[in-house]
């Protein structure tokens, strides 16, 4: 960054750090513990919709790349459309096996960064489930690919398309010392309809 654009006021996009998607599994005991959320072992990554035959081949390489796992059951990656017009590339594993799911993320956006999908890249999650008084609640932890931040999206039951903030915030407070949690609440964006939300 030059003198100019200290005085003008620019900043330097941050660079994405896809190493940051590995902190998750460790975040994820912070979180059951403060708030009693568990991994449903579903994640997936969002991305602007790209057509063509590089993306079919970068899908393929994608797909048999996770499909080397032999302990995964059902396909590999599914890949689906939004009502909002994103592509969305999930992953499904146990519950149990938030390791493997990050690893399955950090797979499919290197991938797609490697093939020069980085652009399109949008964000990836996993997704949380409540336990106890909060049984049948849904969490997502958010990365947001451009800014290699988190942070967390809870839709309230029901058919309006409602968020607990209050939730929200309780997350970022308790994974503070976990993950890199984006400061600009602004972006926190919703994700309607998400898959393993």
């Amino acid at each position: 960054m030059g003198l100019l654009d200290i005085l003008l006021g620019r900043t330097r996009p941050v660079a994405p750090d896809l190493d940051q998607l590995f902190a998750l599994p460790s975040a994820a005991v912070t979180l059951e513990a403060a708030t009693g959320f568990t991994p449903t072992g579903q994640g997936a990554v969002c991305f602007a919709t790209v057509e063509g035959s590089a993306f079919e081949q970068t899908h393929r390489e994608v797909q048999a790349l996770l499909d080397a796992d032999a302990d995964r059951t059902g396909p590999p990656v599914e890949l689906t459309q939004d009502e909002y017009g994103y592509s969305w590339l999930i992953s499904r594993r146990a519950p149990d096996e938030l390791a493997l799911l990050v690893n399955d993320l950090h797979a499919v956006n290197t991938s797609m960064e490697a093939n020069g999908f980085g652009p399109q890249l949008l964000c990836s999650l996993a997704g949380f489930e409540g336990q106890g008084g909060d049984a049948g609640r849904r969490l997502a932890l958010v990365y947001l690919y451009k800014r290699a931040t988190y942070f967390p999206f809870a839709p309230l039951p029901g058919q309006e398309q409602r968020r607990d903030n209050a939730l929200e915030l309780r997350v970022k407070a308790a994974l503070a010392d976990d993950l890199r949690v984006e400061a600009d609440l602004s972006r926190w964006f919703p994700v309607w309809g998400a898959p393993g939300l």
